[in-house]
């Protein structure tokens, strides 16, 4: 299950929960199916509570009995979203107070991905609603979880290795491109961690001139160099008992690199030109936007601090690839803005594919500066295609949902080669053994073609590299000079 969360489908047609489970699985989804009259006994039975539910599809006629329905999930939860299928939303006088908020849409039968897509969707938002208004969710201002609002399964993954991680006091390595939101996950896994009452301190080390770097970590004593004219703690000393951020790791020198190695070997350092022993207490997260094994390849990062820092991995995802978070991100986004007193927007379907479809070389930062920027020139307005910026327009106005999603996922497939059909042998095969074996032999060929550079190999086979790593372990496929197979 790649959310925390499962859509519940209460329908009494075998046909229609058939369909419903193909599209759903297409879209990701973990469902669980029942009837009118076992709904209740299967989510006591196989779920913990409301809270696994994502959503409710109530798919039972007549109209009146679907209304039923929807109130006796009402009375189960008030924090779940229902969607009606083929079947209209009734008035207001209609609706029962205390589940008329849950109401949230009606589907028309038969529907498209898109469509179904969308009210999943709005049933995330709702739930993130409800969560915030209740006080469960994080705390927006301390917490900073802007970069990590999102359902998708990466998304998901980052927050299960966050919450396996943030109370141990063990060092973090973020991986990532710019603009994903590394500074967001280590100022959470900080909030999160025993030394939350203490400092959070980062430092950009790719940002300040070598020459100064030992200083800014250190600290100097009076008269230290030309221009110490005072003695001056450094960033190690502020972060005492509470957590530094190396932000742009791979970008710090050599020299330094072999001293931020002796400080985490041994606990100790020394400000310049002091000879104090100064004791470290503090948990190390570092982040960068290289590839860290590939700089080892080339002499640029040292292989034993690679190694002392790379003790919990947690790779961000790129945006483009976590397309399906965009209308969650936006809605996170505008209300930070409405809290601000800033202004208010809404998008339309249309707008909101076209930057489903945009390559966001600068990640949740780019879309962060696009609200910022919408915001100002169309405060309070609907923004459609039209209005974004030319380089956000990759469809029209007016242009089909459906027809949209559809050519997105044929692109999004069409780096796929054309493999030959594969004749079935007379007496059968282990079909998990034959694929298992292919998907081996796949990797193996990646980890040779890059001169076995691990983050080159998950590149060229379109995975994350911390993925391609779990299944080198798995066919027990082992990384020397070259490549071989244990």
């Amino acid at each position: 299950m790649w959310r925390d969360s499962r859509v519940l489908v209460v329908s009494d047609d075998p046909e229609r929960r058939r369909i419903l489970q193909i599209v759903l699985d297409f879209l990701g989804e973990e469902v669980l199916f029942s009837d009118r009259g076992h709904w209740l006994a299967d989510v006591q039975e196989k779920m913990e509570g409301p809270h696994e539910v994502l959503t409710v599809l109530i798919d039972i006629q007549p109209e009146d009995q679907a209304l039923k329905m929807a109130e006796s999930i009402a009375h189960w939860s008030h924090d779940v979203p229902v969607l009606l299928i083929d079947c209209k939303l009734p008035e207001s006088r209609q609706l029962d107070d205390r589940y008329r908020h849950q109401l949230i849409g009606s589907l028309n039968w038969p529907m498209g991905y898109g469509e179904l897509s969308d009210a999943l969707r709005r049933s995330q938002v709702f739930k993130d609603q409800q969560a915030q208004d209740s006080g469960q969710m994080y705390r927006r201002d301390a917490e900073l979880f802007r970069s990590l609002v999102g359902a998708s399964r990466s998304v998901c993954e980052v927050r299960h290795l966050m919450a396996q991680v943030a109370d141990k006091d063990v060092t973090v390595l973020i991986l990532g491109e710019s603009g994903t939101g590394k500074e967001v996950v280590a100022r959470n896994l900080h909030y999160q961690s025993n030394r939350r009452d203490h400092a959070f301190v980062p430092i950009n080390c790719g940002a300040i001139p070598a020459e100064l770097l030992e200083s800014e970590l250190f600290g100097h004593e009076k008269g230290a160099f030309t221009g110490a004219i005072s003695a001056r703690p450094g960033r190690f000393e502020l972060a005492q008992g509470g957590t530094l951020f190396l932000d742009e790791v791979g970008d710090m020198p050599l020299p330094m690199q072999v001293k931020l190695l002796r400080v985490l070997q041994e606990r100790t350092f020394e400000r310049v030109g002091g000879t104090k022993t100064i004791k470290a207490d503090v948990r190390i997260i570092a982040a960068t936007h290289r590839h860290l094994e590939a700089q080892i390849e080339e002499g640029k990062f040292r292989e034993d601090l690679y190694y002392r820092l790379n003790v919990f991995p947690i790779e961000m995802p790129p945006l483009r690839e976590r397309t399906e978070d965009i209308p969650l991100l936006i809605n996170e986004l505008t209300l930070r803005m409405e809290q601000e007193k800033r202004g208010s927007l809404q998008f339309s379907s249309a707008a909101i594919m076209s930057l489903t479809r945009h390559e966001w070389p600068g990640n949740v930062r780019e879309l962060a500066n696009l609200i910022e920027r919408l915001i100002i020139t169309n405060a309070y307005g609907v923004i459609q295609v039209a209005d974004l910026p030319k380089k956000y327009r990759h469809i029209q106005d007016g242009e089909e949902y459906q027809e949209v999603q559809e050519q997105a996922v044929r692109s999004q497939l069409s780096w796929l080669p054309e493999l030959p059909t594969a004749k079935l042998p007379v007496n059968g095969l282990d079909l998990k053994d034959y694929l298992d074996n292919l998907e081996k032999n796949f990797i193996v060929q990646a980890l040779e073609d890059c001169s076995g550079v691990v983050a080159r190999a998950a590149e060229k086979l379109h995975i994350r590299r911390t993925t391609l790593v779990e299944k080198m372990r798995k066919y027990q496929i082992q990384r020397t000079d070259g490549q071989s197979e244990g």
